[in-house]
């Protein structure tokens, strides 16, 4: 079965089809393989199918191919985050590749194929079908505010390398990988990308939620009035993402909010929320590994500030 993506879409943007883009026009090259979510074992979960790298797209025969099916206990379970469960060629009410209800099922990689009523991840092969731990079925859509600022030493004065400055991000340690990370979060059903932007960053990065009542609403005022309007869009598209299935795909939309003073988020103690292991500012170069695709968002912002690499 293939899943290409449609080159003609009338929800999504054609630069969204051919390649990712940062708004200022540096060209990203598109994802077309999986790295993260083939060959493992799922997080919690079953070993996967295997999947050969060429054999990762569905357009691509693979007559011996054998996933696992697999939907995580807690996912099955029904919370309000989550879709019901259906199965192949069993009739089921859900709209895929459009706004369902309040649930958001349109791809930025482009239309992605439904057979025998099931979404088809649209870059290919995971060696698991279902939805894993992911809860909606076909894209889920995330949102990761890349916090900057420039690197200071003790004096105060930037810290540059080769003439160019160093940036520092926001990162959070995740307690299901061990791995650093941004501080981004699931896109609530009915809830916009920089509502999600505030929101993950204050109980991810701030413990927003550990805060007594008037403290809360004096920071979540805080980061309304820091991330309203000032943002750049790094990035939106599909992750190579660890959850990713068959059927259900991790997506995101990352900017950037750069604190070019300093001053901007100096009124705000990091402190890691349920989430997050550990919250820090980390400095940025070629060396710097991170979770998922997370990698490529900061070397965009890195791009984009023309900041030390």
């Amino acid at each position: 079965m293939g899943c290409a993506a449609s080159k003609k879409s009338p929800r999504v943007a054609k630069r969204d089809l051919n390649v990712y883009k940062v708004d200022l026009g540096m060209k990203m090259a598109r994802l077309t393989t999986h790295t993260s979510c083939i060959n493992t074992t799922y997080l919690k979960g079953p070993a996967r199918g295997s999947v050969p790298k060429d054999k990762v797209p569905f357009s691509t025969a693979f007559p011996e191919y054998t996933p696992v099916v697999y939907t995580a206990p807690s996912v099955l379970a029904g919370p309000v985050w989550a879709d019901k469960d259906i199965k192949a060629g069993v009739k089921h009410d859900m709209k895929f590749n459009t706004l369902d209800g309040k649930v958001n099922r349109v791809s930025h990689y482009g239309e992605y194929k439904v057979e025998e009523g099931m979404p088809v991840n649209p870059v290919g092969r995971t060696g698991i079908k279902g939805r894993g731990l992911l809860g909606k079925w076909g894209p889920n859509h995330a949102a990761d505010p890349v916090v900057t600022r420039w690197k200071r030493d003790e004096k105060g004065a930037p810290v540059k390398v080769s003439g160019k400055g160093v940036l520092e991000f926001v990162g959070i340690k995740r307690r299901d990988t061990g791995e650093w990370a941004i501080p981004g979060g699931m896109v609530d059903a009915g809830d916009s990308v920089s509502a999600t932007l505030r929101k993950e960053f204050g109980e991810e990065a701030l413990a927003a939620l550990d805060m007594p009542k008037a403290e809360q609403e004096r920071v979540m005022k805080l980061t309304k009035q820091l991330f309203s309007g000032s943002g750049t869009t790094l990035y939106r598209g599909y992750v190579d993402d660890p959850r990713n299935t068959d059927n259900a795909w991790m997506e995101t939309v990352a900017v950037n909010f750069h604190d070019a003073s300093g001053d901007l988020f100096s009124s705000f103690k990091l402190k890691a929320g349920d989430d997050a292991g550990a919250v820090s500012w980390i400095s940025i170069d070629q060396s710097i590994k991170l979770y998922a695709n997370h990698r490529t968002f900061i070397e965009a912002a890195v791009t984009h500030n023309k900041a030390h690499w």
